[in-house]
């Protein structure tokens, strides 16, 4: 009996220790299971890659080379100075900087140790065997063209993320989305294939992204656009290409300029900044074109319509000069356009009001075409990171007085970009459409194939009538033709119109620098 009885109550003992810990305790237990076995790494997705447009065949400029992350468990590392001794040994300048404080964080159980390394780097560290330390295969970006449309194409900085033109204003779309696995690990840190809570969600791969630049137009205009610089002294010179008949940008070069693939050795940011996007300007005398055309569209002057020239007109205060003078006389608007007199631009600005005077009608006139149809003041939504939408005084400022609206009738007192002008130019001689400007083309499959064009941005079709286009366009021709009839080309018509301004240096213009455009 009292066998049974010490045998009964060990047993008692036993039974209310296993409920204890079996019922009562059984969430705890779970739990702690889980932190200890089931672990959780994330698969990277692969960045998009970039082409360009080599004739109708696309070609790509930025691509993927495979690299190596170390990424460590705290939870089960025993010997981190072991640990941080190979990894600074093995990866060196890739290592993070601070590894002790990474691997003290034992709530943590994913911290990265070092980016970037190399497939032999990574066959080292996995030839020593240290718990808790894996190695995840990732991408690193490579720009294969060098320093070929730098500024549009942008980086990918150090965080993995998209700095400048392309990389920058679409990293959502290039990076693509992490997967996860999560799963019950061994005391290596390798997954199992056991467990009824283990979870795969695969990466999805960033967008392919296919440009409208073409890579030999970019590459001759950055040619001649360097030997342009140097045949005139300029520090900075951009170059935009653009199809008026789709919007689509073929080319946009700046100088100085940089590789994409060694942004960290720039010394000066500035060089990162792609200036036809991002730096308004006084286009001057180029704007000269669009107020004829305004003229024009609004039956106000035709291409024989003449004024007396003075070389000056005075509007209220001001006296407004020509810079080429002794044009003088009864001249018509073709030859005002030819010489690019300000006293004709003005003169048109006069006749959108009551002829004798810039009114409050026409300063109304000029801020609709500047402003509503040729998209001065707003911004283009060009698909490159850093986009400015420049200054467009409304005539319902009270800087919108007549003297303003008589300088932006020249192309003075208002700051542009050069892709708005070059949009709105655009939109004068090929029937009056506005196309928006864009440099995506389309994207394009893993296959490396297949390739999805880009939906069409809906033009406006309102900007000028198709009749006044092909007026102004002959107009801008034959402008061209009286001082460049040497440079024409069979079969083509050409036609483009020259633009000086001064800089503005603490709010004064300043005459030892100017701003030459075409």
């Amino acid at each position: 009996m009292i066998l049974a009885v010490l045998v009964l109550g060990i047993m008692t003992v036993f039974v209310a220790r296993l409920f204890y810990l079996q019922i009562l305790q059984h969430d705890q237990y779970v739990s702690q299971a889980n932190r200890e076995q089931v672990k959780r790494w994330v698969i990277p997705s692969k960045r998009g890659i970039i082409y360009a447009m080599d004739g109708a065949s696309a070609v790509p400029v930025v691509m993927n080379e495979n690299v190596y992350a170390v990424t460590a468990d705290p939870q089960v590392i025993t010997k981190p100075d072991k640990v941080i001794n190979v990894v600074r040994e093995i990866a060196g300048g890739n290592a993070r900087a601070n590894l002790s404080e990474k691997l003290a964080m034992k709530e943590s159980r994913y911290q990265i140790l070092a980016t970037k390394l190399s497939r032999k780097q990574a066959e080292l560290i996995k030839e020593k065997k240290l718990t808790g330390i894996r190695l995840v295969e990732t991408s690193q970006r490579v720009y294969p063209e060098g320093s070929l449309a730098a500024q549009t194409l942008g980086f990918v900085n150090a965080e993995d993320k998209g700095q400048y033109g392309v990389e920058g204003q679409l990293n959502s779309r290039l990076l693509g989305k992490d997967g996860m696995l999560k799963s019950v690990a061994d005391v290596s840190n390798v997954p199992l294939t056991i467990g009824s809570q283990n979870i795969n969600i695969p990466a999805r791969n960033g967008d392919n992204i296919v440009l409208t630049i073409d890579r030999n137009v970019q590459s001759s205009s950055e040619k001649l656009l360097a030997a342009g610089m140097k045949k005139s002294g300029a520090t900075n010179g951009s170059v935009i290409v653009m199809d008026p008949q789709t919007g689509k940008v073929m080319a946009m070069a700046n100088l100085p300029t940089y590789n994409p693939g060694e942004y960290n050795k720039v010394q000066d940011a500035a060089a990162f900044n792609n200036s036809v996007v991002t730096s308004p300007y006084e286009p001057g005398s180029d704007i000269k074109t669009l107020m004829v055309a305004m003229g024009i569209d609004k039956n106000v002057i035709a291409p024989e319509s003449t004024y007396n020239n003075t070389d000056y007109i005075k509007v209220e205060d001001r006296t407004i000069t020509n810079a080429t003078k002794g044009q003088t006389g009864i001249i018509t608007m073709q030859h005002a356009l030819n010489f690019s007199l300000n006293t004709g631009m003005v003169t048109i600005a006069q006749r959108l009001g009551d002829g004798n005077t810039i009114t409050r009608q026409a300063r109304d006139t000029m801020y609709q075409y500047y402003h509503d149809r040729f998209g001065f003041g707003e911004m283009t939504g060009i698909e490159v990171a850093g986009e400015q939408p420049g200054i467009v005084i409304p005539p319902t400022a009270a800087e919108g007085n007549a003297v303003r609206y008589s300088n932006m009738a020249f192309g003075q007192g208002m700051d542009l970009t050069m892709i708005q002008v070059a949009a709105g130019f655009s939109s004068i001689i090929n029937g009056g459409t506005y196309y928006q400007p864009t440099i995506i083309n389309g994207t394009m499959g893993d296959d490396e194939v297949t390739f999805v064009p880009a939906t069409p941005k809906a033009p406006r079709t309102d900007v000028i009538t198709p009749a006044s286009s092909n007026t102004v366009r002959a107009m801008v021709h034959e402008a061209r033709t009286k001082f460049y009839a040497a440079s024409e080309r069979p079969g083509l018509t050409l036609g483009g119109k020259t633009g000086t301004s001064q800089t503005i240096e603490n709010g004064k213009y300043v005459d030892n620098q100017t701003f030459g455009t075409y």
